[in-house]
């Protein structure tokens, strides 16, 4: 508690300078961030874009296809290394916070650094909105699924079968996503020049991303390939942020970590990877990844390599 109140931050939302007691990124304000958000009109209008995107361009699009199918592909993407991952439904609440995981992120730079951080969180919120473009460029040419249980026992889950047609697994946006906070957010600090000051919260951070990347595995949203296929996408969308070097220690670290601290949600039973699947799994990923990396330098579109896998590698719907 003393080390608590003694790490503390400022905070900076007026000519004013007040400190606050240190705090977790899970603890940011989820509302909070929407109402600084749309209360501002430098971010209003970028808040609301990027919000109709997610709409438009993930459940709407899915949509269309669930109820008009048989005009895009689609194709199964399980491997065999899936059934060495349990099915462990207690790792949805986890699953469920990539929405929240970057809209902390909103709530901490403007509540940190006031309206000094508006220019830097409408960058922000516009990369989001890119992450979904981007991904949608191999969507819109082959939809993907898995084989997930249909497990409704936790409303959680019903929901989830209820508003997710479970048509975009390759890449993973959710491994996305959770790649560029994490990244972002360092660079952000860097740029900042609290790289050191906040250097316990983009730690925080990486720990979270890979917390919610098993949590896509476990409740079986995802196959080990939408994880590949994902890091193989955020080295396309900013090489600078994500190189080989750290998608490839991303992946090192995933089913690595037993600390519960890792998230907030992350569930403290329960089955886990046993640790000789887990070299498996890593290697598997890691070696897609390069695969699809080495493929890209041969085709003209970043999409290409990833299609070429949904089209040549699995089963077709």
């Amino acid at each position: 508690m003393a080390e608590q109140i003694a790490d503390t931050e400022e905070f900076i939302d007026s000519p004013q300078i007040t400190l606050a007691r240190e705090r977790s990124i899970f603890d940011e304000s989820f509302p909070g961030a929407f109402i600084r958000a749309f209360g501002s009109p430098y971010l209003r209008m970028e808040a609301a874009q990027c919000i109709w995107t997610v709409l438009d361009k993930f459940f709407f699009l899915q949509y269309r296809t669930a109820f008009l199918p048989g005009r895009v592909p689609v194709s199964r993407v399980d491997h065999p290394l899936d059934e060495k991952i349990p099915f462990v439904p207690s790792w949805i609440t986890v699953y469920l916070d990539f929405i929240g995981f970057w809209i902390r992120i909103i709530s901490f730079l403007l509540r940190v650094y006031g309206r000094k951080a508006l220019s830097q969180t409408k960058i922000f919120i516009q990369s989001i909105k890119r992450l979904y473009l981007f991904a949608v460029e191999v969507y819109e040419k082959n939809f993907s699924t898995t084989n997930r249980p249909f497990y409704i026992s936790r409303p959680k889950f019903f929901t989830i079968h209820l508003t997710d047609p479970h048509l975009m697994c390759i890449p993973s946006l959710h491994v996305m996503i959770v790649i560029r906070v994490y990244t972002d957010f360092a660079r952000m600090m860097h740029s900042n020049g609290d790289e050191k000051r906040f250097a316990r919260r983009t730690e925080e951070l990486r720990k979270g991303a890979l917390a919610i990347t098993e949590a896509v595995l476990y409740v079986k949203q995802h196959s080990v390939n939408c994880v590949a296929a994902a890091m193989y996408a955020m080295t396309c969308f900013d090489r600078e942020l994500f190189p080989e070097e750290e998608a490839v220690h991303f992946a090192s670290s995933l089913f690595q970590d037993p600390d519960e601290s890792a998230h907030p949600a992350k569930p403290k039973n329960g089955a886990r990877v046993k640790p000789e699947d887990g070299i498996v799994i890593r290697s598997h990923m890691i070696s897609l990844y390069r695969r699809f990396l080495s493929e890209r330098d041969e085709t003209k579109h970043w999409g290409e390599p990833l299609l070429n896998f949904l089209r040549n590698d699995c089963l077709q719907k």
